[in-house]
């Protein structure tokens, strides 16, 4: 199973398709920067102001690390997930150890800054059930984080079906935007940027294989993302009842009595 998946590009606007993933292992390396004169780097970072070998990733068990090969520019790594977040990888450090989640690397570039994204959906939490000493750790098929925004974007996604317990018709993104729009955590959440949670919660988290499914190119392909998370998630566990408190409430303020 993969430590981590890289994303080294992210298509956009209609008939996008799919973007370049590059899933990697315990051990695994991969080099990333313009490239070298007649050999390839993993991760190709075509702007003529990045190094033609700019770093490397590592996978390693349940995160990845990160070596900065310039010898004069840090890199930032993004914590996609977090409210600014972010950590600098000074330049000529070898392996420094990345512990987000959904991240984002970037460099300086000639045009501006360049720029990948790194999830490590494997990530071990404790599990309380287990007990201490009783042989190898049970690894969980689904690792879900329910402090991420990805996790609040499924609880939303399946809070018709939890709260009805019928075949009710799922939300789309807008919905969820706006379902979600009042917690402090979300209240710059756009359709587009719940639609990029439900694609991180489909291949990497899920990992669903959706691609030869009918309208895998359209708006087919989104519902039917949406339906099989839904399912998955239901079927399994992964959502209860009791998650629908991380949502917003429902009701609305009183209005206030005025006095004369």
């Amino acid at each position: 199973m993969e430590t981590i998946i890289v994303q080294t590009s992210s298509p956009t606007g209609p008939g996008a398709r799919r973007p370049d993933l590059l899933h990697m292992g315990p051990g695994d390396v991969a080099d990333f920067g313009r490239g070298l004169p007649g050999g390839e780097v993993a991760i190709v970072l075509p702007d003529p102001g990045i190094s033609r070998r700019a770093g490397r990733l590592e996978a390693a068990e349940d995160y990845w690390r990160l070596s900065n090969f310039s010898r004069d520019t840090a890199y930032v790594v993004e914590n996609l997930e977090g409210a600014g977040e972010y950590i600098t990888v000074a330049p000529g450090r070898l392996a420094a150890p990345v512990p987000f989640e959904f991240s984002r690397v970037v460099l300086p570039a000639l045009n501006g800054t360049a720029d990948f994204k790194v999830f490590a959906p494997q990530h071990a939490y404790l599990d309380e059930r287990s007990a201490p000493g009783a042989g190898e750790q049970t690894v969980h098929p689904y690792a879900l984080d329910v402090t991420a925004k990805y996790f609040l974007v499924l609880v939303a996604l399946c809070e018709p079906r939890l709260r009805e317990l019928s075949d009710c018709a799922l939300p789309g993104a807008g919905d969820i935007a706006e379902r979600l729009r009042p917690l402090e955590s979300c209240r710059g959440l756009t359709r587009s940027a719940v639609n990029y949670h439900i694609d991180y919660l489909a291949f990497a988290k899920l990992r669903l294989d959706i691609g030869d499914e009918p309208g895998a190119d359209g708006t087919g392909r989104t519902g039917a993302k949406r339906t099989r998370l839904a399912s998955l998630a239901l079927r399994f566990g992964l959502v209860r009842e009791e998650h629908l408190a991380l949502l917003p409430s429902r009701r609305r303020p009183l209005p206030q009595e005025t006095h004369a």
